[in-house]
């Protein structure tokens, strides 16, 4: 199974969050090869949108995305399955033949229709309201805990 983080915009590779996510991506996809995981990836997509258009980066999410994946929303109104649930989903979904899971990271003012008739997840990181920026890097660094978990790391401390 390919697991894929989606992100609406582009960040700078110089930007500190984008080199904490790849690094996060680049470790998962070194865990998940002996997982029965076949990559790990970050995908950014940019709709060069003048001002956030929620609808038109469904349309872009919808477009770059393979049709037999599944879509899992990053929304702040999403379950909170905690690291060890979120590495449970993840092996439910590779042990199930799922060919590729992908993590969304909507735009500033959230996920379009789209993208949510689409979904069959929901995520969120707790009540708080994240920057994007971080968002990114911390489900980069959840995907990386999630497949320690999994292969029985030390990483995964609580």
């Amino acid at each position: 199974m390919i697991v894929t983080l989606a992100a609406i915009g582009r960040l700078k590779a110089s930007d500190p969050e984008q080199g904490l996510a790849r690094d996060w991506i680049d470790r998962a996809a070194a865990t998940g090869r002996g997982l029965g995981f076949r990559g790990v990836r970050l995908l950014e997509l940019d709709p060069r949108t003048p001002a956030p258009d929620p609808e038109r980066e469904s349309a872009a999410f919808l477009a770059a995305l393979d049709p037999a994946a599944q879509l899992w929303l990053l929304d702040e109104g999403g379950e909170q399955p905690g690291s060890a649930g979120f590495a449970r989903l993840l092996a439910q979904a590779r042990d199930s033949g799922m060919g590729e899971v992908v993590l969304a990271i909507g735009g500033a003012d959230g996920h379009g229709a789209g993208v949510r008739a689409r979904a069959r997840r929901s995520l969120a990181f707790g009540t708080w309201t994240w920057p994007h920026r971080l968002v990114r890097a911390m489900a980069a660094e959840q995907i990386y805990r999630g497949l320690t978990i999994l292969a029985g790391t030390p990483y995964h401390r609580a």
